[in-house]
């Protein structure tokens, strides 16, 4: 069912279910030479040289590195509805064990909100899923829309309860896909939304959505910030851990909030982190886990519309 995409250019884009499943280069250093001729000397300017080499940052080697990321999807559902990530069920979790682990995120909404593609792109897939194609049970994600993106991305809509488009169509961001519901395998009315890259068919190709959607904005109309970790050990495999992220003050040594999280189970970390939280406003913050006996802390900066990437190696 997988076909080739001539290249489409995103504009500034891009309840619950049941069983589911960069780095940046430094700030540019431009060279500053001061010439001192003599009174009498005629100034020649000098040859012009190349622009300064880019060091790409590693967030193996230092605290933190701040990149753009990947945050160009747009959120397939627009206020005033809810375009919040639901925090009881992320990406790569099982909500403490209760569920199997999750393979995209949800937007809790009433049926019949309107949902929009996050994306330019054209629809591969829409329809109810009589057939085991985008996961391993048939009629899992009940109405389902599939769309295709630039450079092998694609967007999974869920447990619709209308579909508004069909394979074939061409779509630009922003424009009605279908609206929420709650068919398939899930208890009360969501959207389950999910980004795959690759292989549109391979339900483990999938990828965090808090990582490909453009961050909302906070209070103060600033983009959210967005921190991805890495938990390994020395030998580089990847390692389960509950951890807290909190925010600091520059005049406080108490945290003004504290966020819980869990890393992804062991079956979806395939890609560049373990873990990773949106919808966090700009400053300073400490990530703290405790494993195998030992205390490991991280200091790290958000910026707005930003992705801090960290990596912690354990004992």
């Amino acid at each position: 069912m997988k076909f080739f995409l001539p290249l489409f250019i995103f504009p500034l884009l891009l309840a619950s279910c049941a069983p589911v499943r960069n780095v940046a280069a430094l700030p540019d250093e431009t060279a500053i030479v001061i010439f001192h001729p003599a009174a009498t000397a005629t100034f020649v300017p000098p040859s012009p040289t190349s622009a300064p080499t880019q060091i790409p940052c590693n967030p193996r080697t230092v605290d933190f590195c701040i990149t753009d990321g990947h945050l160009i999807l747009r959120r397939p559902i627009q206020p005033p509805n809810n375009d919040s990530v639901d925090k009881s069920y992320r990406y790569g979790t099982t909500a403490n064990g209760a569920r199997d682990p999750h393979h995209g995120v949800e937007f809790l909404n009433s049926s019949g909100t309107p949902v929009q593609s996050a994306g330019d792109g054209i629809v591969l897939f829409a329809g109810p899923d009589q057939e085991a194609v985008y996961t391993p049970w048939k009629d899992f994600y009940g109405n389902v829309v599939v769309i295709q993106h630039a450079d092998d991305l694609y967007t999974l809509y869920a447990h619709l309860s209308e579909i508004d488009v069909q394979a074939g169509d061409v779509v630009q961001v922003g424009d009605e896909i279908g609206k929420v519901g709650s068919s398939g395998v899930a208890t009360g009315s969501h959207l389950h939304f999910e980004v795959r890259r690759g292989n549109a068919e391979n339900y483990f190709a999938t990828q965090n959505p808090e990582l490909w959607l453009i961050p909302e904005r906070d209070e103060r109309n600033l983009h959210y910030g967005v921190v991805a970790v890495s938990i390994l050990n020395e030998a580089n495999v990847y390692q389960f851990a509950d951890f807290t992220i909190q925010r600091y003050s520059k005049s406080s040594d108490v945290p003004e909030k504290t966020y819980y999280m869990t890393t992804y189970v062991q079956e979806l970390t395939m890609n560049e982190e373990n873990a990773a939280l949106s919808e966090l406003p700009a400053g300073h913050y400490r990530i703290a886990l405790k494993l195998n006996g030992y205390l490991y802390e991280r200091w790290v900066d958000v910026q707005s519309g930003k992705l801090t990437q960290t990596v912690i190696v354990v004992k």
